[in-house]
């Protein structure tokens, strides 16, 4: 006896379930959203009506209707269809049930579907137990995922598989779902009413995520009294209390929004970034990884350009390892503003990537003889510290003198811009090099 000796009818839906259990869609008719993916003659919609599923990966936001797709697939398929769980699952529970799923294949022509939810949760051994399987085409592989599969699913696996990027839900799809879920007979029980508003915070605080707006909506009707019905948009915030972010600190909105934080610094953009700042803030993020992100960017950056933009970031990091939050949040907002705000200048980024290179790839000649210290007599005999000039006996306080090892002299690293304050210091240099020539 097998799991694919007989196919279990499909359970009916808990009278307790969660709302979301209770309202998901049980036909592609009835999916919100996933137009560019569902429309008549799109590869997913074809592939579903005509029982020949590729092996996939869903690659999508919590929310979005990956699980909802793998079971509309499961119900209309003539394949078995099979789950797995990463954290019940061992390497001989999935080779034995592969084995099972090869041999109905080559006994009876029985196909295998396979799906596995959140597949970024199965170590590597795990996902290499099922490669054979897929790749002799005895299972067609299904996973979900919220995490980017370049770097969580085996390249190997990936390979084999087509990812379908699933897009967040948009606030007016989130309301058509919301609006059809309070016609739901478990939601009309409690004769709890909300308004057009209130339903329109929830769809706008849910980040895209269908479950999380439904979860908010079983929670206004179940702890709601009848006497707040119709429920106003004032009294959903008071029973929701605070907004739950789509934001996973390691995961791979993490990368998108830091990213987005950096780059609209770098772009000037005070609002944006700001903006982005909060998003993190609010999601939990830690404040001091905020504070090291941008003492990195007053560097990295702006640099000479304002060097006060380093000093004032390291003040702003003690002011957050000093107050933390909330209060540390206001002075990360002002030193945001004041990044965006100052003058630009990569210059001593690229210097400096431009040095690393050459010593990493270079020949590394040695220092020459005159810069060379000389503590002991014999260092002086050999010739070390001979022909030193000493800077500060000039007027323009350099000298006459090669500081690089000879086949670099006149090789230039550092090239300042003509903006802020490195453009003064581009003046300097320029006026030194020309007294050293």
């Amino acid at each position: 006896m097998t799991l694919f000796d007989t196919t279990p009818p499909e359970p009916s839906t808990p009278k307790d379930a969660p709302l979301p259990e209770r309202v998901r869609p049980k036909t592609l008719e009835e999916v919100v959203g996933l137009t560019d993916l569902l429309a008549p003659g799109r590869f997913l919609r074809n592939a579903i009506e005509t029982d020949r599923i590729p092996s996939m990966i869903f690659w999508g936001p919590p929310g979005s209707g990956k699980t909802t797709l793998a079971r509309i697939i499961a119900k209309t398929t003539r394949a078995q269809f099979v789950t797995f769980s990463a954290t019940s699952s061992s390497i001989k529970d999935i080779k034995a049930l592969m084995e099972d799923a090869r041999r109905m294949r080559h006994g009876r022509g029985t196909k295998t579907i396979v799906f596995i939810d959140e597949i970024h949760r199965f170590n590597k051994a795990q996902q290499d137990a099922f490669l054979p399987y897929v790749e002799a085409g005895d299972i067609i592989l299904i996973g979900a995922t919220t995490e980017n599969p370049s770097f969580e699913v085996n390249s190997a696996l990936l390979s084999r598989s087509k990812v379908v990027v699933i897009p967040p839900l948009d606030r007016s799809e989130v309301m058509t779902i919301l609006k059809r879920a309070t016609r739901d007979r478990t939601v009309g029980r409690y004769g709890i009413e909300l308004t057009e508003p209130a339903l329109d915070f929830i769809a706008a605080t849910s980040a895209g995520d269908a479950r999380q707006a439904l979860n908010s909506l079983q929670l206004i009707v179940e702890t709601a009294s009848k006497s707040d019905s119709p429920i106003t948009i004032d009294t959903a915030k008071t029973i929701l209390q605070r907004r739950s972010l789509m934001y996973d600190k390691s995961g791979d909105e993490h990368y998108n929004i830091i990213s987005a934080l950096h780059k609209s610094l770098r772009n000037g953009d005070a609002d944006a970034a700001i903006y982005w700042l909060v998003r993190m803030l609010e999601g939990g993020e830690d404040p001091m990884y905020l504070a090291r992100r941008l003492v990195r960017a007053a560097s990295e950056d702006i640099g000479n350009a304002d060097p006060q933009a380093l000093v004032f970031a390291i003040a702003v990091q003690q002011t957050v390892h000093f107050l933390g939050m909330p209060e540390a949040g206001v002075a990360l907002a002002q030193l945001v503003a004041y990044l965006s705000a100052a003058p630009k200048s990569n210059a001593a980024y690229i210097g400096y990537g431009e040095a690393v290179r050459e010593v990493r790839q270079g020949d590394n000649p040695p220092v020459p003889l005159h810069i060379r210290n000389a503590p002991t007599k014999l260092m002086k005999d050999l010739g070390y510290g001979r022909d030193y000039q000493y800077a500060h006996d000039f007027e323009e306080q350099t000298a006459k003198m090669e500081c690089l090892p000879e086949p670099l002299i006149g090789r230039r690293f550092y090239e300042p811009k003509e903006v802020g304050f490195e453009k003064e210091i581009r003046e300097r240099l320029e006026k030194m090099r020309e007294k050293r020539n």
